[in-house]
């Protein structure tokens, strides 16, 4: 009587009702790291970002919707800045036909904006009239979270020490070309940083520096090995979870434009949505999504509800989940066997789905249903897997 009762009520929505989403029960389920199946439809759309321009040597470009700008050429913009002291007080840099420039003996400059990991984008210029050689010459330094520097440098025909070549990590490792432009071009920076990550006093991850010089790559995921410095050999360490951007006075009146960043989500040590997790994280994300669709599946009926039941028993393994689809599939497998010959035809699309979910649970060994055999035989009987 229940299994009647069941099938009566499965019946109508089973035979008429919109496809299941894309990516379902198609790619390879999660497994002990990996939280999501492939292809999976349930995981986040990337947010919209609107891009921006590129730079010409006449014009800076526009930065990304959301990047947070910290030196636009504006006057105001400067304000966004502060003399490297403490306590603190106003930056001696000035504004200068649309740039930040360098007064030699003024010392560093901060940035009051503070943050961590990011995409960062610096504009500079080493003077046009050249003076001095080696690190003399165009010298001044882009200082993430004011902890590692990224070399500025005019080594368009300057040879120095390579890792205190321009583009470098100073103190740690060379970059791997020369791509500056002449004394006085815009150079550009594009910078990819990765704080290090400690957990219980213990390094998880020592932190990188990805770097391109006019669209070349010089650094290409480098470990931070402490941050460098000078003269001395730097040691893995922790930085802080923030940390201002600082630009040098090195006595050459260096100019930057189109200073901006966008901060970039946590990594998956730090607790992030990434595709490789540790079992813990994974455990628990599963957990979520499964929980998720078995609410939507709450609001539903029929093979709808039904799919989305199946769909969260691959994230995780739920009674009373798999009670209903139990229950949900034998009504189905026995609705098609009292449906006429000449009917099933209308109930062939709705008849493929259940039978790819079920065959995907049982081919994964996620979990075998009795109604399976008796719905994939129909559709090879029926020709409907060819």
């Amino acid at each position: 009587m229940k299994t009647r009762h069941l099938a009566a009520a499965c019946s109508l929505p089973f035979l008429v009702s919109p496809a299941f989403a894309d990516g379902a029960f198609y790619g390879d389920p999660p497994d002990d790291t990996h939280p999501w199946a492939i292809h999976d439809m349930n995981r986040p759309q990337p947010p919209r970002v609107e891009p921006g321009t590129f730079s010409t040597q006449e014009k800076p470009g526009t930065p990304p919707s959301d990047a947070v700008v910290l030196f636009d050429g504006s006057p105001a913009s400067l304000s966004n800045w502060l003399a490297d002291k403490n306590p603190p007080e106003a930056t001696r840099w000035v504004e200068k036909d649309g740039t930040l420039q360098c007064v030699p003996g003024s010392g560093m400059i901060r940035s009051k904006e503070e943050f961590g990991d990011c995409q960062l984008h610096v504009e500079w210029s080493a003077p046009t009239e050249v003076h001095g050689n080696g690190q003399g010459r165009g010298n001044s330094g882009v200082f993430l979270m004011g902890e590692v520097e990224v070399q500025v440098l005019d080594n368009y025909d300057n040879p120095t020490y390579p890792d205190g070549f321009a583009g470098s990590v100073y103190g740690v490792n060379p970059p791997m070309a020369n791509a500056l432009r002449k004394p006085g071009e815009w150079q550009v920076y594009d910078i990819i940083f990765r704080r290090p990550v400690y957990q219980d006093g213990h390094m998880v991850d020592p932190g990188y520096l990805t770097v391109f010089c006019n669209g070349v790559l010089l650094q290409d995921h480098t470990p931070l090995e402490g941050g460098g410095g000078h003269r001395g050999r730097s040691h893995d360490r922790p930085f802080p979870e923030k940390g201002p951007l600082k630009l040098q006075d090195h006595g050459n009146p260096v100019r930057y434009r189109n200073i901006w960043y966008r901060p970039l989500p946590k990594r998956a040590v730090e607790g992030g949505d990434t595709s490789v997790m540790n079992p813990e994280a994974t455990a628990a994300k599963r957990s979520e999504i499964a929980a998720s669709i078995r609410g939507k599946a709450a609001g539903m009926q029929g093979k709808d509800k039904l799919l989305h039941l199946l769909e969260s028993l691959t994230y995780q393994k739920d009674a009373a989940a798999m009670d209903e689809a139990k229950k949900m599939a034998d009504a189905f497998a026995a609705h098609l066997k009292r449906t006429p010959a000449e009917k099933l035809e209308a109930l062939k699309g709705d008849t493929q789905q259940v039978n790819n979910a079920l065959q995907y649970l049982a081919r994964f060994q996620i979990a075998n249903f009795d109604a399976a055999a008796g719905i994939q035989q129909l559709v090879k009987d029926r020709e409907w897997d060819k």
